[in-house]
């Protein structure tokens, strides 16, 4: 019985994930839904309307689904996600409450929902991952490849190859503002996701995300580390990060090795080398464990450092590396 009352309240959003072009879905607003379509497509991203996609409607959803598995949920002051596997093996993530904005004028929060399918039958082979008998196996434009001399266009190459990038200076020396530009040059068919513990970032993508963990108004059950569990559900293009502090560093660096390209966020920091350093020692108050050279050096190979530098009202990058 629960089940037929879960497969009748899933009808509006069964109608689209179970569409045989379909590979997932994500809900950011009410009345929209995206769709991942299958196949080689170099936009996979498409937005439709949909008028049955109240937020009252997926706040219901979230709640049977939450009943049928018999799993905690309370956005106030509890559990915000739900993660859980529905009939046909599609996978099921969602968050609602504070924890998730629609805007900057949203007071109430709002709802995100991941749907991944499962397909019997997916139009790929091993070609299509470039694996093909008597063939080198093909090699993915990486950090390891040679810097240009020019630093814009080191940037410039970083940004397009999906580095990750730290964006380092002191307090008033733009941080926030340059990661702002940085947005701006992201494709506008990318999946964004913001993880702030204040809304700083403007994200004119129009497939995005904003997750905010407040410092001073938190009432719920939602850590940094939960944050790991939903960002890789919800299958972001790039994920754009705060201000890196001892509560969320560990998160962060644990996200940048998921696999994910683009992941940009700001730290204190007077260097590059600082920069680095600033990061493990926020690392360490969460994972006292931590390898120091070793993450060192994972962290000179992969992450790229902008650092901007500020005299009297002049502000300038100082360095790229």
């Amino acid at each position: 019985m629960a089940y037929d009352v879960l497969n009748s309240a899933l009808k509006f959003l069964s109608n689209w994930y179970l569409q045989d072009a379909i590979e997932e879905i994500a809900i950011n607003n009410p009345y929209q839904i995206w769709l991942r379509l299958r196949g080689k497509r170099q936009s996979p991203w498409v937005m439709e309307e949909d008028k049955h996609l109240s937020k009252e409607y997926l706040y219901d959803i979230m709640n049977i689904i939450a009943n049928t598995y018999e799993l905690p949920f309370d956005p106030v002051s509890g559990v915000p996600v739900v993660y859980a596997t529905l009939p046909g093996d599609n996978r099921f993530s969602a968050i609602a409450g504070k924890n998730v904005l629609y805007n900057n004028d949203d007071i109430e929060g709002g709802i995100a929902i991941a749907i991944r399918t499962k397909k019997n039958s997916v139009d790929f082979d091993f070609a299509d991952y470039g694996l093909v008998k008597g063939e080198e196996l093909k090699k993915l434009s990486s950090q390891d490849e040679e810097l240009a001399s020019d630093p814009y266009q080191r940037l410039m190459d970083s940004i397009k190859r999906g580095d990750h990038i730290l964006i380092s200076g002191a307090t008033a020396t733009g941080k926030t503002t340059f990661l702002n530009n940085i947005l701006k040059l992201l494709s506008s068919d990318l999946r964004i996701i913001t993880i702030e513990d204040s809304r700083e970032l403007i994200v004119p993508q129009k497939n995005h995300v904003h997750l905010l963990l407040s410092r001073t108004e938190q009432t719920n059950i939602f850590s940094y580390k939960d944050v790991i569990d939903l960002v890789v559900r919800m299958t972001p293009d790039a994920i754009m990060g705060g201000e890196i502090s001892t509560e969320n560093a560990g998160a962060i660096w644990e996200l940048m090795g998921t696999g994910h390209k683009h992941f940009y966020s700001t730290i204190h920091a007077e260097s590059p080398e600082g920069a680095y350093k600033a990061f493990i020692d926020r690392i360490l108050h969460t994972f006292p464990e931590l390898d120091q050279e070793k993450t060192l050096n994972e962290m000179r190979k992969k992450l790229r450092v902008v650092q901007i530098n500020r005299e009297g009202n002049l502000r300038a990058i100082t360095d790229i590396v």
